[in-house]
């Protein structure tokens, strides 16, 4: 099944068909990779009994050079009973397990822009992190907007600190005096872009997983 064609859907469904003429009734595989994922789905759809083999458990046995091999070594153990199979939760946690996986990979993307946020206003010796202590909280995202919109006025800049900051704002004033080049500006600009634009990608994937959560 590793052929140019053979991995494609329309194959593995045509596979699953003739398993099922052969009068099979349960399956083992291994867990490889991701590559895995497409056939056992299907075959579990199909109404197979699927068991899934953590292939690192047969690297060590002799005589098997070849994924033929393999593949016959697994049939001879499975038809003793001698595999154990790996965990596989059920297919709505599978679900919320990819929401979760996916948002947590945004929130390490989103988090990258940040980091670039604080390197370029920091090239600017603006020390906005030393008076607030997030520069991703309503403070800091409002002040930063205000920069790449083009307000250059650190005393303007530091009244649009949420009453909550204990920093004054004469001491915020005074973190905003720097030198606002046009490049490093740029930079902001577009960090801050693509940062908004991971926020806005999370808050979509939280609506599908308070979905997820509320099935029963």
């Amino acid at each position: 099944m590793c052929g140019s064609k053979g991995c494609f859907t329309p194959d593995l469904m045509a596979m699953a068909d003739w398993l099922t003429q052969c009068g099979v009734t349960t399956v083992a595989m291994e867990a490889t990779g991701v590559y895995w994922i497409g056939v056992f789905q299907i075959l579990e759809a199909k109404g197979f009994e699927v068991k899934l083999v953590n292939a690192h458990h047969f690297k060590t046995v002799p005589g098997r050079k070849t994924d033929v091999l393999d593949c016959q070594w697994l049939q001879r153990l499975h038809t003793y009973g001698l595999l154990s199979g790996s965990f596989r939760p059920e297919d709505q946690v599978c679900v919320l397990r990819s929401y979760v996986r996916q948002r947590e990979c945004l929130i390490k993307s989103a988090g990258i822009h940040v980091q670039r946020m604080q390197k370029v206003l920091i090239q600017m010796n603006l020390h906005l992190h030393k008076v607030i202590s997030d520069i991703t909280g309503l403070t800091g995202i409002a002040i930063i907007r205000s920069i790449v919109a083009g307000e250059r006025n650190p005393e303007v800049l530091a009244k649009l600190k949420d009453p909550r900051i204990k920093s004054s704002t004469t001491e915020i004033a005074k973190a905003l005096t720097g030198d606002y080049r046009s490049e490093h500006v740029f930079v902001l600009k577009q960090e801050l872009s693509l940062y908004e634009v991971y926020q806005k990608e999370i808050s979509s994937i939280d609506t599908e997983i308070e979905k997820c959560l509320a099935y029963e």
